[in-house]
């Protein structure tokens, strides 16, 4: 195997073994993601000869700098209805999107992110915006730029995850009052720019 594609692999499983520790609540999940997270750094510290505690790609001691989430918006053909997904842990609407993994271009995040959370292939057609989402500005818990896209389905909408329990079209004129990951406001100010072709940002 190509060093730079092992190196690549090694991250990766690095990476989801780290949103594992963060997010399950299983013991025995736990317990495996640890057991992961141990060899991937056991074995990237034998692939660069040192020691991860001083080159820790995920530390938080480091430069502080936002994070970095994609959002896809997707139209109904005449542009007057978007399509939402409604978070199955807190049952509010948001537009299809999360956190960017490691290796992944804003691009190919927000096409998993439509397939995982919506059940859709999707092409990217333009970039929308990029939005400046601090505490300070809203109940985001976390300093974050979130980059939004305008995507096209392909073909008709599958088996999503289990992160959402609906995917939904709302009129742009009257989305859902429980909305949470990104607020009523900003979906009707990034839905008005996709359809009117226009870029926004901050």
């Amino acid at each position: 195997m190509d060093s730079k594609v092992f190196y690549d692999f090694l991250i990766k499983i690095q990476s989801i073994s780290k949103i594992g520790l963060i997010f399950s609540k299983d013991p025995y999940a736990i317990t495996n993601y640890k057991e992961i997270n141990d060899l991937s750094t056991k074995f990237l510290e034998e692939f660069q000869g040192v020691n991860l505690e001083r080159n820790n790609y995920f530390a938080r001691d480091i430069y502080p700098t936002p994070n970095v989430s994609v959002r896809t918006v997707i139209l109904n053909e005449d542009k007057t209805k978007i399509l939402l997904v409604k978070e199955a842990n807190d049952q509010t609407y948001s537009l299809p999107g999360g956190w960017c993994d490691l290796y992944d271009s804003p691009s190919q995040a927000a096409k998993n992110e439509c397939r995982q959370e919506a059940g859709g292939e999707v092409e990217i057609i333009r970039l929308v915006g990029i939005l400046n989402r601090t505490p300070f500005k809203n109940s985001t818990s976390v300093p974050e730029y979130v980059i939004v896209f305008l995507g096209e389905l392909k073909g008709e909408l599958h088996e999503h995850e289990y992160e959402t329990d609906e995917v939904t079209y709302f009129d742009i004129e009257a989305l859902p009052e429980a909305m949470h990951k990104v607020s009523r406001e900003e979906t009707y100010r990034i839905a008005i720019a996709a359809r009117d072709n226009k870029t926004i940002f901050d």
